[in-house]
Formats: C-alpha cells, structure tokens, sequence
C-alpha cells in the first residue's frame, strides 16, 4: 500500500487536491498544472498515431501534426521531471527515433533503449509480423538517478546451470525484456506477454493494455516508496495500480470520462 511518507512530495495545491487520483483532461494542459521538477518517475504510453479506436481521441493525426503534439507534452513531462527523475516512454517502430531524437534534445541522457518482446503480434501477409514495443528510459542527470537492482533482480543463466561462479543474489534484467517461449528457458527471462482478453488482468473495453510486470519493474527499479509516479496517457490505469501496490504515490491523467471510471474500479478493488 501507499507510504504515508510526503517529505519529498511538492508543497503545491494542485498536487495535493489530485495525489493518488485520476485528472480528467488534456495531458499537457493538466501537466502545466504541475510544479518545475516536482515528479521523481513518469511512465508514458502515448497514443501511437496508427488509427486505434480510443473512447475520444483521434489516433490518426498527419504525421508532422503527431510529432508536433509529442513534442508538446514531453516539454512539459520533462519539465516536471526531478532532476534525480527518470522517463519511461513505449511507442511503436514508427515513431521510435523521432521520440529517442526529442527526448535527447531535451537535455536528458539514454539509459536503456528496452526491447519488449512478445510471442504474438498481429498476423501479417506481407511484412514479418511485428512482436515488439519500445520502451525508452531516460534520466535527467547520468549521476544521481534512482535504480534500485536488488528489487529487480533475476535468475542467471550461471544460476540455472549450477555454475559455481554465479552472483546467489541473482543478476539485473537484460534490456530485452521476452516472454518465455517454454519451460527450458532459464528464469532470467521477463514470462510476460501482451494482455490478451482472456487474461485475468485485463481490462474490459480497453484496445490496449500494457502488463502489470512490465510496469511493475519499472516502477520497482525507478522510484522508491512514497515517491510521485505521474502518468500522462493512463488508460486501463496500469501505471496506477503498480504504483499503489507498490507502495507509491500517482497522479494519472486521461481524457476519457469512460477510462477515467475504468481506472476508479481498478484502483479500488486494490486493497
């Protein structure tokens, strides 16, 4: 559950009106709303501009329009960001480089370009079927940053095969993060897949919901408990109920009244 600890959360009406809350409305106007350098981790998965049918936003903008409002909502997500804060960002191959190109010409500084893989994508019929997303992380300072490895730390293969050389405690995931394709493959691997509507964890009604693991390690390895997790584009609420088990706190943001209740739910029946 959440920490009550608030010594590091900003002295700011607007924070403490909307802490552990979603805010409905437009994610740079709610972000501006935001003090300078008042958010310690920030996990975006924006919409990806290729036609999916969110409740009330058209995910089909001209190209240079898209690029136009990203560059928009990642000045003000950077600007909220602690200087010790990090960025997490998912997004498709289309748009990958221009983000990675956005977020260093913001001063910040590459720490993994992640690779999360999954073992069914859409069928395709005239290009390999894709079964990857981007999640790019990056930090504001190459010196003082929150990475706490021993919360996320895996079995090795050294462990696996009973090398006598191997680390007990465990090692630091790869940054491809891969679904277990059986049950020979070591542990190391990140057993995670897309949520498909036969899952427990999924979210009735929602087009497409990131994994309660992927989320899970980012916020473990990025942020400590009663840190302020901000997600602009929250969606199912993913970043939400991972940083409320996990002891943090969150402000989510999301346009839609629909999604916006669908995230209550699911916040509530934590407990």
């Amino acid at each position: 559950m959440i920490s009550n600890a608030s010594e590091n959360l900003p002295v700011n009406s607007y924070v403490k009106e909307n802490l552990d809350k979603v805010v409905l409305g437009d994610c740079v106007e709610e972000m501006k709303k935001l003090p300078d350098e008042s958010v310690d981790l920030i996990f975006a998965d924006p919409p990806y501009n290729i036609g999916i049918g969110y409740d009330n936003y058209e995910d089909d903008l001209p190209r240079n329009t898209y690029i136009r409002w990203t560059t928009k909502w990642m000045t003000e997500a950077v600007r909220v960001l602690k200087k010790n804060g990090s960025i997490y960002v998912a997004i498709n191959d289309e748009y990958v480089a221009e983000y990675a190109i956005i977020l260093k010409s913001k001063k910040l500084k590459m720490r993994n370009w992640i690779i999360w893989h999954y073992t069914f994508g859409e069928s395709q019929r005239k290009k390999f079927s894709r079964s990857h997303t981007h999640i790019l992380y990056f930090v504001k300072s190459e010196e003082d940053f929150t990475f706490n490895k021993d919360d996320i730390k895996v079995r090795s293969v050294r462990q696996e095969i009973n090398d006598k050389r191997a680390n007990p405690t465990g090692k630091v995931p790869d940054d491809v993060w891969k679904e277990k394709l059986n049950e020979s493959e070591p542990e190391n691997l990140m057993t995670v897949s897309r949520v498909a509507g036969t899952f427990k964890e999924r979210v009735k009604d929602f087009p497409c919901q990131m994994p309660m693991k992927v989320l899970d390690r980012i916020i473990k390895a990025s942020s400590n408990e009663g840190d302020l997790v901000l997600d602009p584009f929250s969606g199912s609420g993913t970043t939400l109920a991972a940083a409320k088990i996990n002891g943090r706190h969150f402000i989510g943001i999301e346009q839609s009244k629909k999604y916006k209740k669908m995230i209550e739910d699911r916040l509530n029946s934590i407990l």
